[in-house]
């Protein structure tokens, strides 16, 4: 009778919040022609985020997966103080969040807002309760059960010879690709910014002091460490800006982009090969402080200032002709958005680092599913601030000089044009607050996030410091993506040591450590590297490949896992990973068809390189762009190669997918399941077991 009692206020209570997501969900659905405060949106992410954590994770913990909180992890069976370390389910989480948050839930956002704020939102809500939430949550527990494998080896040993090796293949391309992306953007957002260099390089000798505080002055002590950490870290940024103010130290912080992608890259190898405790870890825990802490305070200058939102719900660009990339709607807008609802480079984190340090399978839950959760609200908080951006001021700076002309005045009245008004002094006295010389075409998403952030910064905290408040943005992006590519480094050593096993290569000394990680730290550097001394500045090249080859990694993972629940006798909760696996195929597939055979030159990788070779030779191409015309042709040609692989991967997989399954559900023979035997855990220490 009393839990009965107890139940009423508590379903009373979750009926309300049910309530106030589908009163937000249709306020921001339903608007037209009026402004609309910010406040929707936050309201209808927290009601949305906080049901589909109490009650769809809780079902898939429960029904579907079956988690077990007496069983053994890898951590504690392997523990080798190096890869394999049971570690406080805290900084695992924070761990976790700061690999996973790279640049997709800040730019994607950012850049889809030329849709209007409408279709981003919607998809970043729905796609993170139901797919990448899920995505993560399943794999990480997956890999658990097995040993902590990695995505490719999964793949290998429950589908068979032929999709596992495709799998492989596949993934561990687009691995390079997404790491080599990541780099390029860090370099972009530190080149020529001490600041930025300064705060980030500092976070690395804290991340080993922190390391060694918990390894061996004062182990388990994470409460201690962190004060020391974050306190450190608070210190770094406010002297990274001293750093910045002062003529002779900012000299030893200024680096153009060559520079930096040198010191990216010796990062990426030091991250992979030095013990996870270390450097990794700690790092990546502390990060968590400042992405979290700084995207609080976003949170709070919203909840102050309810900004309404200056981006209509849906503007004319989704007819595909928007100026800040080209496509469609539909599949662009979900490719574009792609980490902050779903991204495949989670299931190599969730299938890599993770699931060698969680000490209790029972915390799979809520850093699985709780850690893309607050992902995808940071993805809300970028929405929110390129939307309340004047859309004159949003496109001026997201728009390409290609697309609205070099000079300022032309630029201005192209876009005055499409509906959007911004002045040319509008602009210029933008710039000078913000500390910039111009803020035209300054394209990729990150210096109008920035603009926006700042904004709402200097209304709350201080308007006089609107400058600093920018460069600080510049610099937390920075530090967000930085995160990521460290991780994700040490994931490819991983996948790259799974895949030369079965060959029987390596023997898994400290000597294959070192060689597998100067291997895959080789492979992106080289991109990297190319893409800082592209005088179009790389990202023109690499990141049209970075949604639509995230997007196929997820699709990749999905039909690994649809696969082991089908095996595992799951077969009537397999739609829990089937329908958002269905939805990632037919969008992947039709964005890889239209870059790949469109005939708009804006999106299609083959017509572009046809439209250039042709110029070149009838000798129409303009003397200012025939210098990079054959850089840019094989650009093209080498994006059209990878587009095909990733897609025919793709298919291949899902084909041997959809075998398995026949099999499975047939009575016929198929590959055994590869999960481990139930080992009972013996860890008791508190912080390890809460």
């Amino acid at each position: 009778m009393s839990g009965s009692k107890h139940s009423l206020p508590i379903n009373l209570f979750w009926g309300l919040v049910a309530l106030a997501a589908a009163g937000a969900i249709a306020g921001i659905a339903l608007q037209r022609g009026e402004t609309i405060s910010s406040m929707w949106l936050i309201v209808a992410a927290v009601c949305v985020y906080a049901l589909g954590y109490r009650f769809y994770s809780a079902f898939v913990a429960a029904k579907v997966l079956v988690l077990d909180a007496s069983r053994a992890t890898p951590a504690e069976r392997f523990d080798d103080g190096r890869d394999f370390m049971p570690t406080h389910k805290w900084v695992v989480f924070g761990h976790h969040f700061a690999a996973i948050a790279g640049p997709g839930p800040l730019i994607g956002p950012t850049l889809a807002a030329q849709f209007g704020y409408l279709p981003g939102t919607l998809w970043i809500l729905i796609g993170a309760v139901l797919g990448g939430c899920v995505q993560d949550f399943v794999t990480l527990f997956f890999s658990v059960r097995r040993d902590g494998r990695s995505l490719g080896q999964m793949a290998k040993d429950e589908l068979g010879n032929i999709g596992g090796g495709a799998a492989m293949l596949g993934v561990m391309t687009i691995m390079v690709i997404l790491i080599a992306v990541l780099g390029l953007v860090v370099v972009n957002a530190m080149k020529h910014s001490p600041w930025a260099t300064a705060t980030v390089a500092a976070t690395i000798p804290i991340a080993m002091l922190m390391g060694l505080y918990l390894n061996n002055l004062r182990p388990g002590r994470v409460l201690e460490a962190t004060l020391i950490g974050v306190s450190l870290l608070v210190f770094a940024v406010v002297g990274g800006g001293w750093v910045d103010e002062n003529p002779t130290l900012r000299t030893w912080f200024d680096y153009d982009a060559p520079q930096l992608a040198l010191m990216v890259i010796a990062y990426g190898f030091a991250a992979a090969v030095l013990p996870v405790w270390l450097l990794l870890a700690p790092r990546d825990y502390l990060s968590t402080f400042m992405k979290l802490g700084t995207i609080a305070a976003l949170a709070v200058a919203i909840l102050i200032l309810r900004p309404d939102l200056k981006m209509p719900a849906l503007t004319q660009f989704i007819d595909g002709s928007g100026p800040i990339f080209g496509g469609k709607l539909f599949p662009f807008v979900f490719i574009t958005i792609a980490c902050g609802a779903i991204s495949g480079f989670h299931a190599l984190i969730s299938s890599g680092t993770t699931p060698k340090l969680l000490a209790n399978e029972t915390d799979a839950r809520f850093i699985g599913y709780g850690a893309m959760m607050m992902e995808s609200f940071v993805a809300i908080m970028a929405m929110i601030a390129a939307s309340v951006l004047e859309p004159g001021v949003y496109f001026a700076i997201n728009s390409p000089a290609g697309v609205v002309g070099k000079e300022a005045a032309e630029a201005v009245a192209k876009i005055s044009g499409w509906g959007f008004p911004v002045a040319v002094e509008q602009m210029q006295q933008l710039a000078q607050t913000m500390g910039e010389s111009t803020l035209f075409a300054r394209t990729g998403g990150a210096p109008s996030l920035a603009v926006g952030m700042a904004s709402l910064f200097a209304q709350v905290f201080g308007q006089h410091l609107l400058a600093a408040w920018y460069h600080f943005a510049i610099m937390f992006e920075a530090l967000f993506i930085l995160t990521t590519l460290d991780a994700g480094t040490r994931v490819a050593r991983f996948m790259l040591q799974d895949i030369l096993s079965n060959f029987n290569i390596g023997s898994g000394g400290y000597a294959s450590i070192v060689l597998t990680s100067a291997a895959v730290v080789g492979a992106w550097g080289y991109f990297l590297y190319m893409g800082a001394i592209d005088p179009l500045g790389g990202i023109n090249s690499l990141w049209p490949l970075f949604g639509i080859a995230n997007q196929m990694l997820a699709a990749i993972a999905l039909c690994v896992a649809t696969t082991i629940l089908v095996k595992s006798g799951k077969l009537k909760y397999v739609w829990v990973t089937a329908l958002p696996l269905s939805w990632l195929i037919i969008v992947t597939s039709t964005a890889a068809w239209q870059k790949l055979f469109a005939e708009d030159l804006r999106i299609g990788f083959l017509a572009h390189a046809a439209d250039l070779s042709t110029k070149i030779a009838s000798g129409t191409l303009p003397a200012a762009q025939l210098k990079n015309a054959p850089q840019l042709i094989f650009n093209d040609y080498l994006n059209a190669g990878l587009t095909c692989l990733f897609m025919l991967i793709t298919w291949l997989l899902l084909a041997d997918m959809l075998r398995v399954i026949y099999r499975v559900t047939s009575g016929q023979s198929y590959p055994q399941s590869s999960e481990s035997p139930h080992i009972p855990s013996r860890l008791v220490e508190n912080w390890v077991r809460d």
